[in-house]
């Protein structure tokens, strides 16, 4: 088996300098491992809490991909059992007539060795490392399909909460601009407006009113998605909560400075992809050992007798002892083409790893570069609603007083109904952007039953 050497890391030593303060952490260096930060100490919310408990112990994908690491167990505990040879207890008993026409009998009974390979050259001991890879492997793959599930369960619960405020200014909005609307119409019955102010306030009462049914739509497409992530229906606390919390009370706990530098060591898909590369790397090891001498050995120990009865008596003890040598001399280029694909399927490992590192990279990079973004985006987000509602309860007053136009008045009430939207909106971002750091930094969970004795 070749010896295992770690590919380099294909990405640059820093972070870029646009990620904020934390691009002066090197990118690659799982030497400086910091204290890891657990999912519980992360999302301090007690409800959201609840909801990822819920969802890892009843989501099917995340107990398909458990099942999945017994299975890769079971498979090297198979691997393992061939290192050592399989004892059988075997009885046989034959009667056969000869040519003077008397039957003879044979029986015997005792313990058989039946082609015990001798691994002089580690084919055996290089599939039981590619079994070993491959099942540390799945282990890395179910805690990828964990932290994703802990991010998902967040993600969506945080656009439900986005959801329940986007629906509270809609029906807020179509309730003031119902009454906008019977105050044209009356205004109209004395005189005092005209048709085209009329359909101005139609027009933004039916904006409105398409906004409110889109948000039920989607409020109703995120509920559906988090059932489907919890494996069951919201409970009464939920469902409750939903209507009490707003998203500026969803708070996270700040992630550790040097997080970034652990990289390596943390996300479990680079894990996983170098654990394959590792699987891939003794799978050599046994397509080169087909090109050696393959040694096997077949023995027993027993009793054997021409009658049934002489069986266990006195004398009828013995033992055979069968070994056998096959050297492989003329199979068609098979062993050749089995080592060729080997070295390809490495290569293949190789790639996947340095791109699982790139990918690794890249999502990190991006979270930290929309971090600092985000934040300013919501303090203008915020700053351009104070200004919106500061305008329009000034445009009220002047069109009450005959300083403004109604199609003045009709563009502050829409300016001001799509900054409330881009708020929240932009609150969720900034929450989801978080909920998105502790997802590409790896996350923290402990999957219990990981670990294995080499």
């Amino acid at each position: 088996m070749p010896t295992y050497e770690r590919p380099s890391a294909p990405v640059p030593a820093q972070w870029p300098p646009s990620t904020n303060t934390m691009s002066s952490v090197t990118a690659a260096s799982p030497e400086t491992s910091s204290a890891p930060l657990a999912w519980r100490d992360y999302f301090t919310d007690p409800t959201l809490r609840q909801l990822i408990d819920t969802a890892l112990a009843n989501n099917r994908d995340l107990r398909v991909a458990l099942l999945n690491i017994e299975q890769a167990r079971a498979q090297l505990g198979i691997r393992q059992a061939d290192q050592l040879p399989t004892v059988n207890a075997a009885a046989t008993g034959s009667r056969t007539p000869d040519s003077s026409g008397s039957i003879k009998s044979a029986y015997s009974a005792g313990l058989t060795v039946t082609a015990y390979e001798l691994d002089f050259f580690g084919r055996i001991a290089s599939l039981k490392e590619q079994a070993l890879g491959q099942y540390l492997a799945t282990t890395e793959a179910a805690q990828t399909t964990r932290i994703s599930l802990i991010a998902t369960v967040a993600h969506t619960w945080m656009a439900l909460l986005a959801d329940e405020e986007l629906l509270a200014v809609s029906r807020q909005t179509l309730a003031s601009r119902d009454e906008s609307l019977k105050l044209v119409e009356l205004k109209i019955k004395h005189g005092a407006a005209s048709d085209f102010e009329l359909s101005g306030a139609r027009t933004l009462r039916e904006s409105a009113r398409a906004t409110l049914v889109q948000q039920t739509r989607q409020h109703a497409l995120d509920e559906n998605a988090l059932v489907l992530l919890l494996g069951q229906t919201l409970n009464d606390a939920a469902k409750a909560q939903l209507s009490q919390q707003s998203l500026n009370q969803l708070q996270l706990a700040e992630l550790p400075a040097g997080l970034p530098s652990d990289l390596l060591t943390r996300r479990p898909d680079i894990r996983q992809a170098e654990q394959n590369l590792i699987a891939s790397n003794a799978n050599m090891g046994a397509a080169r050992a087909a090109f050696f001498p393959r040694i096997s050995l077949t023995t027993g120990v027993g009793s054997a007798s021409s009658e049934l009865s002489g069986l266990f008596r006195s004398g009828s003890w013995g033992w055979t002892l069968a070994p056998q040598l096959v050297l492989p001399i003329f199979d068609a280029g098979r062993n050749q083409s089995h080592l060729n694909a080997a070295e390809t399927g490495r290569n293949i490992a190789v790639a996947q790893y340095e791109k699982s590192i790139q990918n690794a990279f890249r999502e990190v990079s991006d979270a930290l570069a929309s971090r600092a973004t985000l934040v300013q985006q919501l303090q203008a987000s915020q700053a351009l609603l104070d200004a919106e509602t500061s305008r329009s309860t000034l445009t009220q007053l002047r069109l009450e007083n005959g300083a403004a136009s109604q199609l003045d008045w009709l563009d502050a009430q829409r300016s001001r109904f799509a900054a409330q939207q881009t708020l929240v909106q932009t609150r969720l971002a900034v929450l989801q952007n978080q909920v998105a750091l502790f997802k590409t930094l790896g996350g923290y969970t402990h999957l219990p039953g990981a670990a294995v004795q080499n």
